[in-house]
This record gives structure tokens, C-alpha cells and sequence, in this order.
């Protein structure tokens, strides 16, 4: 079956399967009782980076310290559903985890292994049904707003960085190292409504949007540059599209959007953070709570130089909260949060400091710890759950927790976890007790569990080198900042048990280390 053939076929299974579950027709009408889907995602916030972990029933359980941050808005979403307090980024990257996110498929089945950057052939693969495709086929709105970091990065602009798609002249330029630009067609996976900004300078965005009026006027693929914070400018996109101001969607459909926030990321300049929020971690004598702000001090060679970052980082993250407020009073003012599941989560958190590292990419909490939270008045039940959900499970529970599990594809690699979340004393889904850790960028695989970190190293000459520990253990309730790395050797039980789960889960996901036999020194690989 054709590409073309699959895509025809899934919209229509889907259109059908649909409206016999949620129990609506597929008259535009009737539409209004399917739910809304929002997914609200910063780009590099870490797990404890907001307020509501200071606070019962979320302090509990938190490992180590929360961070001191001011977030209102996403603690009153917290209060409201349900927190997730082990939410797994498996591979704490930005485009490997957009890549989970949009197909519920591991890096290597999605195509993206790494950040896409000019120097690599990366790039979500076009014949993967996303999660955009499946709302799309089920006759829903889609739309996604802000960063993109999924498409092959080439040199496909001209001089003024309009897309022209070809590295002939005109074209040849690159718009920018990493993120680039997504074209309408297949690349966009069903999403119709579509507001990009790029660049990691938050003030200072290109944007590319499929509605002119949102964007200076300029046609799809010819970029505005509006001067403005890039959180700023797609929170009023958002609103403009939910109030629908000039048809931007069919208002007898639900919709399906997502929100791709770039900041946090990479907040350490000042004239990348609204002014109003950085006076609010920089006047100790306002908020004196504030001027003690790292949290892991333990772990930070130069603490006096990180608290500048810190006080830029959580800066950043108050601005976001402000922004996703606005989002969230829009939907209850024009009474649609009811009818609205919210996801909120992030594609990794940040070092911040600890580790001696700033970003991700590693086998720490701070990296690979992210938030999640689902709200859904009425359908979903505020409290806390401490499973150990991963990335590519959001794509089934998404379905599942809409009333579409029938419609997953075949691909999918999560595991749908709606029925723990909305009946968890009757689900037969069994829940996760690990999640896979996958550092292409290291080649290194491993195990998160509660009690442990298992990190096998790919590279057999730092294995080798007596200097080094290649392969290592974290204990996590004896050591919860993961402080020392413990060889295998020194607690051989454990690392035979949890090497057996590697080798499983590797397997079960067709990994290439399985296909290779790598590592069989150590991984049991079964026959």
C-alpha cells in the first residue's frame, strides 16, 4: 500500500471508528461533544521547576529539593488534575523527544535520533503517521504553534530567508543551524493551522505561518520578524485562534493543538528575558526567598557564576507561566476548558549548574526528569500518580483518554495508559515499572527505574579505559542527586537483573543494539 493509499485509509478508518466510540456523528454539528486537545510543552523545563512542588500532596514526593520558581498559572493547573511525579523524557533531546511526541515511536523507528542541525541527515521520516494525522482523519482542527525542530535542516532559502526549496539560486541559505523551517504538505503531518517561530534568541524570532494576518501579512514560507518574545507572540496567536477572529477553524469541530514553547531554553542572556521577571528573582530584597536559588549546590563547581542563570532560567520560566495563563482564563472565559483535555509536560529539563553542565543529554534527573500534568474537568481526577510514564505513551493515552484508542496506528510503541488514569481499579494495562534511556548523541542505552540508574556505554574504548567508568549504576534512594557513578561490578546482582530489562525492552523496540548484539560482554541478549 502506497504512502498516499495508508494516509487515505487511516482518515477514513478513522472518521468511521471515531464517531462509533465517542458515540457522536460525524455531522459538523454534533462534533461539539468531542473533547479538545491542547498539549503544552517548554522546551527545556526540568521536573521541579515550578511552584507547586513546594507545596503537599507534590513535596512528598519530590527527589531532592524543588526549585524556588513562581508559577501560578501551571500550579493552579496542577491542583485542578492529575501530576504525573515520574514522567520520563527517554531520549533528552529537543528533536528526538518532538519526534516521540508526534509519532509514539522510538528515535530510531521515527528518524530522529539527534538534534537536526545543517551537519546531520536527520529528520522525522514523512511516512510516519503522526498524532496530528490521526486528529486530522478523525475530522478535528489541528494547529500547532511554536517550535517545530523536526524537519531535515538544508539550505533551501533565499537571501531573505523565504523558503524556496532548492539549494539552487535563489535558494542555498540556511535560516538557521538548527531548527528550519516546515513546509505545507507532508512534512506537517495534517496539522492545518501553523504558526512557527525559530531561533533560539526568544526575542528576536523568525516566524513562518500558514495565516498571513497573524504574521505581518507575509505568505506561508516568507518570514516575519516582529521583534517580539516568541512566547508573547504565540500565546496571542493562540488566543486570536480559540476566540477564531477570522475563520482561522471550523467552529463546529473540536479542535486538536499543540504549543511548543521555546523558553526556557537556553535563558542565560538578560535581553532574552522580560524585564518584570527578572526583577522578580533579582530583587532579594523583595523575594528574599529567591536569592538562594540552586537548589544542588553540592554539585556545582562555581555556584556564584550559576546563580546568574538560575535567576535568567527561572525568569523565563515565571514569563511562561504568565503566557500559558492567559491560554488557560481564554478557554474557561469562552467556557471550552471543560470540554478540554490539557497536557502539560516538557521535551527535558536542564542541569542548571549541576554536574558542572548547563542543557540535557544525559543520564541525570535534572535531564531527564520532566513535568506532566492532564486536566480534564470532570473526566479526569485531581491528584497525584506515580507511574512511570514515557514519551511514546503519550500518543496512545492521548487516544485512549479521547475515545479513539481503535484509531492508533499499528507503529505506536507506547503504551495507552488511559484506562489507569480514568479507572485505574479495574485497568488491565499493567504499569510501567522502567523506562528505556536512549543517549544517541553518548551512544550509550539504559534503565531508569525507581531504585536505580543502569548506564551501558557503546563505546568499547571509554569502557576499556581504567580511567573511566564506562558502564555504571546510580542509586537513586541512596544518592539522590547521583553523585557517584558505581561500576557494575561492585553490585552484580542489580546489574544482571536490570542488563536482563535492557536487553528486553531494546528488543521489544527493535533497537540496533539489539539487532547488533552490541554489547554482549554484558547484555544477555536472548536468542
Amino acid at each position: 500500500m502506497s504512502r498516499l493509499d495508508r494516509r487515505e485509509f487511516l482518515k477514513s478508518s478513522a472518521l468511521i471508528s471515531a464517531a462509533a466510540m465517542t458515540g457522536f456523528s460525524m455531522e459538523n454539528k454534533s462534533m461539539k461533544r468531542a473533547p479538545n486537545v491542547l498539549i503544552i510543552f517548554p522546551d527545556q523545563l526540568r521536573r521541579y521547576a515550578a511552584g507547586y512542588w513546594s507545596n503537599s500532596p507534590y513535596r512528598e514526593h519530590v527527589i531532592g529539593e524543588p526549585d524556588p520558581v513562581v508559577t501560578p498559572n501551571i500550579d493552579e493547573l496542577a491542583s485542578g488534575g492529575l501530576v504525573f511525579t515520574n514522567a520520563i523524557s527517554n531520549s533528552p533531546v529537543c528533536s528526538p523527544h518532538r519526534g516521540m511526541l508526534l509519532s509514539g515511536m522510538y528515535p530510531e523507528k521515527n528518524g530522529l535520533t539527534t538534534n537536526c542541525h545543517k551537519s546531520k541527515a536527520v529528520g522525522l521520516k514523512q511516512d510516519v503517521v503522526a498524532i496530528t494525522d490521526v486528529f486530522h482523519g478523525a475530522g478535528y482542527n489541528t494547529a500547532y504553534f511554536g517550535k517545530c525542530h523536526w524537519v531535515r535542516t538544508d539550505p533551501v532559502f533565499d537571501q531573505k530567508d523565504s523558503y524556496v526549496g532548492s539549494n539552487v539560486k535563489p535558494g542555498g541559505r540556511y535560516i538557521n543551524s538548527f531548527d528550519t523551517y516546515v513546509p505545507p504538505g507532508p512534512h506537517r503531518h495534517g496539522i492545518e493551522y501553523f504558526y512557527q517561530t525559530i531561533r533560539d534568541s526568544h526575542c528576536d524570532p523568525l516566524v513562518y505561518s500558514s495565516d498571513p494576518q497573524a504574521n505581518e501579512g507575509k505568505p506561508d514560507g516568507t518570514p516575519g520578524e516582529p521583534k517580539q518574545l516568541s512566547t508573547k507572540l504565540e500565546c496571542n496567536t493562540i488566543l486570536e485562534y480559540l476566540k477564531n477572529s477570522h475563520g482561522q477553524r471550523d467552529p463546529d469541530k473540536p479542535f486538536f493543538a499543540i504549543w511548543s514553547i521555546n523558553p526556557p531554553h537556553g535563558s542565560w542572556s538578560d535581553k532574552h528575558v522580560e524585564t518584570k521577571y527578572r526583577d522578580l528573582y533579582y530583587n532579594t530584597e523583595k523575594f528574599p526567598e529567591t536569592g538562594d536559588l540552586l537548589v544542588r549546590k553540592n554539585l556545582i563547581k562555581n555556584a556564584a557564576a550559576e546563580v546568574k542563570h538560575a535567576r535568567n532560567y527561572f525568569s523565563a520560566v515565571s514569563s511562561v507561566d504568565h503566557y500559558v495563563g492567559k491560554v488557560l482564563k481564554q478557554l474557561r472565559d469562552q467556557r471550552m476548558l471543560d470540554n478540554t483535555l490539557v497536557l502539560f509536560t516538557a521535551d527535558h529539563g536542564e542541569y542548571l549548574g549541576s554536574h558542572h553542565h548547563h542543557g540535557k543529554n544525559g543520564p541525570y534527573l535534572e535531564a531527564y526528569g520532566v513535568p506532566l500534568i492532564a486536566s480534564w474537568p470532570g473526566k479526569i481526577k485531581p491528584g497525584v500518580d506515580h507511574n512511570m510514564v514515557s514519551v511514546p505513551d503519550l500518543f496512545p493515552t492521548i487516544l485512549g483518554l479521547t475515545g479513539m484508542a481503535a484509531d492508533t496506528p499499528s507503529a505506536v510503541q507506547g503504551v495507552n495508559y488511559a484506562p489507569l488514569i480514568t479507572a485505574p481499579k479495574t485497568a488491565k494495562v499493567k504499569p510501567a515499572t522502567d523506562a528505556l534511556l536512549s543517549l544517541n548523541a553518548g551512544n550509550k542505552r539504559g534503565i531508569i527505574t525507581d531504585e536505580y540508574v543502569l548506564v551501558v556505554n557503546g563505546d568499547v574504548e571509554e569502557v576499556q579505559d581504567a580511567k573511566k567508568v564506562g558502564d555504571f549504576l546510580f542509586d537513586n534512594r541512596n544518592d539522590v542527586y547521583q553523585t557517584r557513578k558505581i561500576p557494575l561490578a561492585e553490585r552484580p546482582k542489580v546489574a544482571n537483573v536490570l542488563l536482563a530489562r535492557l536487553a528486553a525492552r531494546l528488543r521489544e523496540i527493535d533497537d540496533s543494539w539489539w539487532r547488533e548484539k552490541r554489547r554482549s560482554d554484558i547484555i544477555p541478549w536472548p536468542d
